[in-house]
């Protein structure tokens, strides 16, 4: 999800001890608890915090540590209740939700990102307090507030503004200050409609409309983001958090290696395909980024990549896990609730997408550790594909019953409920994953806080909404878009791609996606593009504005860790991703790739060779097959890659002949070349 995250290690337990922060997968060098060098050596909290706010929370002792740990364990199973025995009324269900969230984070957050993470002022109790009287003002006066729908007291108006800077303060806190601004501007917009230019004026609403609208309907703050948090992605989050108690993070690490460890440039195959896992059980790409990369990027480093590479490709694989079914990011729920379509078949559009996007990057590290002729890890020094299996295999079983469950036609909430309660019952089958009642507990209590930042940017992006459903601004910028780019399919795609990229810069995928969803969405839909293709669309682009420059923050937090150049790292991720940036404009024009009315044998073909496009595409990025490319040559790679992925007869024909004409000449300047050293100087 969009803010889920590895739990937080206690301080008190041995790093070797802690499920959450993967250890060594047996002989391999060290993971950074015992760097190789000072130069490596780390703070995994303190990059955490840096670059991902949601992990720069207060850690506090004594009774009011126990009381706040008390309240996040009573949110879990607040959320598990309902899961097992039913929602309440959506508005309740909300505001509770709320109540436990917001009031959560002003005892959590400190005021300022570089406050004091160790002591509670009382100013942040009063506010915790009121963050969680004011949405069960709704519950306790839930009837009375019914029966006088659309005719607010004054008390009303004053609660309803109350929550309005309540929730946006607590958003500030835990998400960051972008996507404040952009709903502030969005309120603002509702109150001076009148004097607004063009098509953006509008009738103009009065304080106590708005405030109504924001607090008292469904389509603010309680409007279908919060709703959706307050259902399925709470418990994929907690989902995750159990996960991680089990250990899986350490056997996903094992079983990269066991499957790829040896291989030319190893530790890199390693990352990709550890990420792509982690995905599955965490959708933060900056959380994914440091969780694996505080082992692979290290183990990179030392093998011979340079840093910047070293942390490009994990940051680029862990931002890739977002996209990768069976569990995709939070925005991937919010899409199933706004679309009305499943979010299993969701799951299933994106297989091919999320295939194509890793095996780039797979191709990349090969060729790169080709031109710099490194080696893997000593098959000696790794495990083996059965022992890993053997041991802890049956941590996949709580994946595959979630994805059996979906198939089944159970709700995304039922599936995660039992996937919870699948996955203690796993771990159960062997000693060395077996959770105490304390993992429980800290399962319990780390899945909450973890769900905080999602919690408040859906109730940020509900107020978002709120202004678009009371203005109809979202049909205006819609038509205004398709108007700008004079109704050009492909122009519209690109606007719509800069504006997922600069809103991803500052909000989380969720609220970005809320927001691009709602106004650029429409606008192709308008020049008739399938519902699921738009916003598969903006919910890729939403994603890869954590590796874009120059707000890259997955690239940042991986070069904390590599101490690397931040900029050249994120450009270079960039780069190793690059079948990000062009798989959505593919299958905006041919939606078969999200198997769209494909067939299997359409299908099976359509993945050949939109495979064989992005080994063009990322070699000729990469500038090395055999031996260093010309540019010439490098363009002659990405063109027939291009037209590859591409799956028409004409351009599969043509990209093939570009790239079978690209490896003869490649294998020609190998064979002139051979004896030389190849690109060692270059790296």
């Amino acid at each position: 999800m969009s803010s889920r995250r590895p739990s937080q290690p206690d301080p008190q337990e041995p790093s070797s001890a802690r499920p959450d922060r993967p250890a060594p997968p047996f002989d391999v060098p060290a993971a950074p608890e015992a760097p190789a060098s000072e130069d490596e050596a780390f703070d995994l909290e303190e990059v955490l915090a840096k670059y991902d706010r949601e992990s720069a929370f207060r850690r506090l002792g004594g009774p009011v540590g126990w009381a706040i740990a008390a309240t996040l364990i009573a949110f879990s199973l607040f959320q598990l209740y309902t899961a097992a025995f039913g929602v309440f009324d959506a508005r309740i269900q909300r505001a509770i939700h709320l109540a436990f969230g917001m009031s959560l984070v002003y005892l959590l957050f400190p005021t300022r990102r570089g406050g004091s993470r160790t002591s509670l002022p009382w100013w942040d109790v009063l506010l915790g307090l009121a963050a969680a009287a004011i949405p069960l003002y709704l519950v306790v006066f839930y009837q009375e507030i019914v029966m006088r729908a659309g005719l607010p007291t004054p008390s009303d108006i004053a609660v309803a503004t109350v929550a309005v800077l309540l929730v946006l303060e607590a958003t500030r806190r835990v998400v960051g200050i972008p996507i404040v601004v952009i709903a502030v501007a969005f309120l603002v917009y509702a109150a001076v409609g009148r004097q607004m230019p063009g098509f953006l004026a509008h009738r103009g609403f009065s304080f106590a409309q708005i405030a109504n609208h924001m607090y008292f309907t469904t389509e603010g703050i309680f409007g279908i983001p919060l709703g959706v948090s307050s259902t399925f992605i709470f418990l994929f989050i907690l989902f995750g958090a159990f996960l991680e108690k089990t250990g899986i993070g350490r056997f996903f690490i094992d079983l990269a290696n066991a499957v790829a460890g040896f291989a030319s440039g190893g530790p890199a195959k390693v990352a990709v395909i550890t990420s792509a896992f982690e995905g599955t059980i965490s959708g933060s790409s900056v959380a994914n980024t440091v969780g694996s990369g505080s082992f692979t990027i290290p183990m990179m480093k030392r093998l011979g990549y340079r840093p910047e590479f070293a942390a490009a490709v994990e940051a680029a694989a862990s931002t890739g896990g977002q996209l990768m079914p069976p569990i995709m990011g939070a925005a991937a729920f919010l899409m199933a609730e706004f679309t009305g379509i499943p979010y299993i078949e969701i799951a299933k559009s994106a297989i091919l997408p999320a295939l194509l996007y890793f095996t780039g990057i797979f191709i990349a590290v090969h060729y790169e550790a080709k031109r710099v002729g490194l080696q893997g890890i000593p098959r000696s020094q790794l495990p083996s594909l059965w022992s890993v299996m053997r041991q802890r295999g049956h941590l996949f079983l709580p994946l595959v019953g979630i994805i059996y469950l979906l198939m089944e036609g159970n709700t995304p909430m039922k599936a995660a409920f039992y996937g919870i309660v699948l996955a203690v019952a796993a771990a159960m089958v062997h000693p060395s994953t077996r959770m105490s009642f304390r993992d429980i507990v800290g399962a319990l209590e780390q899945g909450a806080r973890a769900a905080l930042g999602v919690v408040m940017a859906t109730a940020a992006a509900g107020i978002i909404i709120g202004v678009i459903t009371l203005t109809g601004l979202g049909l205006k910028l819609a038509s205004g878009l398709v108007s700008l780019a004079q109704g050009q399919l492909l122009l519209t795609l690109f606007f719509t791609m800069i504006t997922s990229l600069v809103l991803g810069m500052g909000s989380p995928t969720t609220a970005n996606y809320v927001i691009t969803s709602t106004i650029a969405a429409p606008a192709l839909l308008q020049l008739g593009v399938p519902i699921l293709v738009a916003h598969m669309f903006v919910f890729y682009f939403g994603i890869v504005a954590d590796i874009t420059p120059p707000v890259a923050l997955a690239a940042y937090a991986g070069s904390g860790i590599a101490r690397s150049n931040p900029l050249a790292t994120g450009v270079t991720a960039s780069r190793i991703a690059i079948g990000a940036f062009l798989i959505p404009f593919i299958f905006a024009f041919n939606p078969s790739m999200l198997l769209i009315d494909a067939t299997w044998v359409h299908t099976l073909q359509m993945g050949i060779t939109s495979v064989l496009g992005m080994f063009g595409v990322a070699v000729g990025m990469g500038g090395f097959y055999r031996a260093a490319m010309s540019l010439p040559e490098r363009l002659l790679f990405v063109a027939g890659g291009l037209l590859m992925i591409d799956p028409k007869l004409l351009t599969d024909s043509v990209g093939l002949l570009l790239l079978a004409a690209g490896i003869a000449v490649q294998i020609v300047r190998a064979h002139d070349q051979t004896g030389k050293p190849i690109g060692r100087s270059a790296h």
